[in-house]
């Protein structure tokens, strides 16, 4: 598996801005203690699968800031040959995931970005947790959603997998 070495010397050598890789490790931070926690908790999470893909989940991030920064990333991933596990993770990290129709709307290939597996899961909320490299509440987070008028039914998948992942462990 890629090592967090070189997920971060990835980041430097495509031109990811030092906040992009700073946002990314605090991400990886708070994902894996997420990760942990439902470890203890009986769940079975492959830890470093969830840190490699925190740490790269805004891999796109050196070619575009857009929507599409998870496509991007997903390629740049694939072209690499990074590990399919965590290319998808690049990919489904949006929000609480992007259904066709909405993928279709925002420029991005047609195909669902939903994360299935509970890392990919954990990762995408864990980014939603994190501004810059500050955490935040998932209450926090839905307020800066409102302000940015996100749709109501966007901002409700982001509290259901809120509730999902801490659901895990109590």
């Amino acid at each position: 598996m890629t090592t967090r070495a070189e997920a971060i010397k990835l980041l430097e050598e495509t031109g990811c801005t030092p906040n992009v890789i700073e946002h990314c490790e605090e991400v990886a931070s708070l994902a894996v203690e997420i990760a942990n926690k439902a470890k203890t908790a009986g769940h079975n999470v492959n830890s470093e699968l969830v840190e490699i893909g925190a740490l790269l989940h805004d891999f796109g991030r050196c070619r575009t800031h857009k929507i599409t920064h998870a496509i991007e990333g997903y390629r740049l991933a694939r072209a690499r040959e990074i590990e399919p596990e965590i290319s998808e993770i690049i990919k489904r990290h949006i929000g609480a995931g992007i259904s066709k129709e909405e993928a279709e709307r925002l420029g991005l290939p047609e195909d669902d970005y939903f994360p299935r597996s509970l890392e990919e899961k954990i990762v995408a909320h864990a980014d939603n947790l994190v501004k810059g490299t500050s955490r935040i509440t998932i209450a926090e987070r839905t307020a800066l959603m409102r302000k940015q008028e996100v749709p109501e039914n966007i901002i409700q998948r982001v509290n259901k997998l809120a509730e999902e992942i801490e659901g895990l462990f109590g």
